[in-house]
C-alpha cells in the first residue's frame, strides 16, 4: 500500500475513532448533566485553572469554541472565571464546586468503561501499545507542515 493510501486510511480511521470516543463521552457525561464538550472542556481545568487559549491548545480547537463553552459552564455556576496575574484580559477559567462535583459523578463510568476497553484491547500491555501509537502519530504530525499551496 502506498504512503497516500495509508494516511487516507489512517486518517479515515482516527476521525471514525473521535466519533467513537465523542459518542462514547456523551454516554458518559449526560448522567452527570454535562456534554461531552463540558466535560473536556471541566477536565482541562481540574488541576490548575488556564486560560481559555490554553485550554484550546491542550484539546487541539479553536479558542473561539472553548470560549463559548466556558461561557456556558460559567453561565451555568459549573466553572468561574479568575483574575490570571500573568494576563489582566485573559482570564483564568476554574472549576466550582458544583463543576468539580459533576465530573466526580462520571468517574464509575467512565472507570466500568476503561475496564472493558482494556480487557477488549488485550489488558494493560496492550491498551498502552495503542495509547503509544497514537501519541507517537501525534507527534510525528505536529512535526509536519502542511505545504501551503
Amino acid at each position: 500500500m502506498s504512503a497516500p493510501e495509508l494516511l487516507s486510511d489512517t486518517a479515515l480511521a482516527v476521525f471514525r475513532l473521535n466519533g467513537q470516543f465523542l459518542a462514547v463521552a456523551e454516554r458518559l457525561a449526560r448522567p452527570a448533566g454535562l456534554t461531552a464538550t463540558w466535560w473536556q472542556v471541566l477536565g482541562a481545568v481540574l488541576r490548575e485553572p488556564l486560560p481559555v487559549a490554553g485550554i484550546a491548545r491542550v484539546m487541539g480547537i479553536t479558542r473561539q469554541s472553548v470560549q463559548r463553552v466556558a461561557d456556558l459552564l460559567v453561565e451555568r455556576g459549573l466553572a468561574t472565571y479568575e483574575p490570571n496575574p500573568a494576563h489582566r484580559r485573559a482570564k483564568l477559567l476554574a472549576p466550582t464546586d458544583e463543576g468539580r462535583a459533576a465530573v466526580e459523578r462520571i468517574a464509575p463510568g467512565h472507570a466500568e468503561f476503561a475496564a472493558r476497553l482494556d480487557e477488549a484491547l488485550g489488558g494493560e500491555e496492550g491498551f498502552a501499545e495503542v495509547r503509544d501509537a497514537l501519541e507517537r502519530l501525534s507527534k510525528a504530525l505536529d512535526t509536519l507542515a502542511v505545504p501551503e499551496r
